[in-house]
């Protein structure tokens, strides 16, 4: 039998570091408003609706994705922590439209959650963005399979900044 990890978080950890040449208010803004979000959140090419956006410890952000071919998904934040406008502490996992966490619709092996730390820090009007995260209360199994995609994670999170960072110029040059 598999063992469960009870502990906060895993040693391991995704970490992505990016620059952006935006103030910290406007980045932290484009995290914690649903028209932002919807804006830039999620797969390049994918439509983000907002079902819910509370955003206060214990409040959630339900949305939902859909693909070019019509596959919707639904995701879910819950927040545990928030220090404006420098770090956002949340667990994230797939969810139904009523907000229900569910098992990733692309393996069964996918941990159910993922604690983020998003940290920004600012230094000459550039942000730098800091995103930590790794599997809470997952299984032997799930922490493998989630490690073993780094790279996949990397990269779609790489697409994903790609879409704030064009955001973050658009409404800085209107």
């Amino acid at each position: 039998m598999e063992n469960v990890k009870n502990e906060t978080q895993t040693k391991r950890e995704l970490v992505i570091t990016r620059i952006l040449n935006a103030p910290r208010e406007l980045v932290f803004k484009s995290f914690t408003e649903s028209e932002s979000l919807a804006q830039w959140w999620g797969p390049k090419g994918s439509e983000i609706k907002v079902s819910k956006l509370e955003l206060r410890p214990g409040g959630t952000f339900l949305y939902n994705m859909q693909t070019p071919d019509g596959h919707v998904m639904w995701g879910k934040f819950v927040y545990r922590e928030i220090i404006a406008p420098e770090t956002i502490i949340f667990i994230s996992s797939f969810a139904d439209e009523n907000g229900n966490t569910i098992r990733a619709p692309f393996s069964e092996m996918w941990p159910m959650e993922v604690m983020n730390t998003l940290t920004l820090t600012e230094e000459n009007g550039k942000t730098t963005l800091t995103l930590r995260g790794g599997p809470i209360n997952a299984t032997d199994a799930e922490n493998d399979i989630f490690f073993a995609m780094i790279e996949n994670m990397q990269q779609g999170f790489k697409g994903t900044f790609d879409q704030l960072e064009e955001y973050l110029n658009k409404i800085q040059s209107k």
